[in-house]
């Protein structure tokens, strides 16, 4: 925070242009209670434990709802897309009872990610020193009986392992902060505290490093349109004064270059043929089978890796509208709009309703029509 403020004071080109292009948001601490515990022990005295917990007993972490199973469940049933959704899944009605057991911290975090159309986020923790991206939820197997064993590489190793349909688009943004980072990439000396997990490239999974359901990552991705990835910025869960201005040098040009990502990708806005917004659009990506909506203001942002993508923007009572659109590899999300054409199919609903949802007869002609047909067809016009 400091840095970004004096940057943009003194006229540092780069600073300038992410805060004047970007809406940033900065959580200094998420869990203020566990803080205040790891603060008071200091870095000699702490441990991996110490500072986890909310007072209340909450590791907020996995206190979200547990969204990528209700999705695994309602896709081995055939309900998705049709009955069930596979973005903007909505929170359990239970899980938001007054006596649910939820952290105040987490209820307001829900609340926060509803409030802003977030596209890009993350988690800063400690003890590790890797990128960690969805899905953290390991996916149960199947109980049928497995297929023939095969020779394994490094994204089937784990069968358990779900992966999102961004998948792709969750490794490049991985990279992004590894790549960038003084020394996530020498794994060669291993992990932390055990051997390296990341295939030497300082990112991994979430569910094939350590499964967990109702992270705040899967919930993100199933709930809201942001991608949201774990930044594990050091061995070290609370460092000593002394060692952060090290640990700042490490971590400095990776959040620089994470945070630039957003502007990657497509964006624009869906309006009707008088200009007029059309909010909670769906923006749909050929090949990536999970969407995004549009923003109060009828904007969208998509976050893609560069390529040649077929988008369609579809919203209720309007016809859809598909063109393909561009993504290079230079920083700058390309502009893609969308004007949708009101449809007939709102009318069309109103006149089977009329009809009791019974296939409207057809009328023949040269056939004297009943007084019921006469009724009907008076109603239909």
């Amino acid at each position: 925070m400091q840095f970004l403020c004096k940057e943009y004071q003194d006229g540092n080109p780069r600073v300038r242009g992410l805060v004047t292009d970007t809406r940033i948001h900065l959580v200094p601490s998420l869990n203020p209670d566990g803080y205040e515990l790891a603060r008071e022990a200091g870095s000699e005295l702490g441990n991996w434990a110490l500072g986890h917990w909310t007072e209340e007993g909450f590791d907020l972490f996995e206190n979200f709802p547990d969204l990528a199973s209700a999705l695994w469940a309602a896709e081995e049933r055939k309900l998705v897309p049709h009955q069930f959704p596979n973005h903007h899944i909505p929170i359990p009605e239970h899980y938001l009872a007054e006596d649910a057991a939820v952290a105040v911290e987490t209820r307001a975090v829900m609340a926060w990610m509803d409030k802003n159309p977030f596209v890009l986020g993350a988690n800063l923790q400690g003890g590790e020193k890797l990128v960690s991206f969805p899905f953290d939820t390991a996916r149960p197997s199947p109980p049928t009986p497995a297929p023939a064993p095969r020779t394994p590489d490094y994204e089937d190793e784990h069968p358990e392992v779900q992966e999102t349909p961004d998948h792709a688009v969750f490794r490049w943004l991985a990279i992004s902060y590894a790549s960038a980072h003084l020394t996530m990439s020498e794994t060669f000396r291993g992990g932390c505290h055990t051997q390296d997990v990341t295939d030497a490239m300082g990112i991994v999974q979430g569910a094939k490093w350590h499964p967990r359901a109702g992270s705040m990552n899967d919930f993100s991705y199933l709930h809201t349109n942001c991608l949201e990835l774990s930044l594990y910025l050091g061995c070290d869960k609370f460092p000593h004064e002394s060692e952060l201005q090290q640990e700042w040098e490490n971590n400095k040009e990776s959040l620089l270059t994470f945070m630039e990502q957003v502007h990657r990708g497509i964006k624009g806005t869906v309006t009707d043929q008088q200009g007029e917004p059309i909010a909670n659009a769906t923006i749909v990506v050929g090949g990536i089978n999970h969407n995004v909506r549009t923003a109060s203001g009828g904007d969208y942002w998509r976050i893609l890796n560069p390529g040649e993508y077929r988008v369609s923007a579809r919203a209720e009572g309007y016809n859809p509208s598909v063109k393909t659109c561009h993504v290079l590899y230079d920083i700058g999300a390309t502009q893609c709009n969308f004007v949708l054409s009101r449809s007939n199919w709102k009318r069309i609903r109103e006149i089977m309703a009329m009809n009791g949802r019974r296939p409207i007869r057809l009328v023949v002609p040269g056939r004297p029509m009943t007084p019921r047909e006469r009724m009907r067809l008076r109603m239909r016009l």
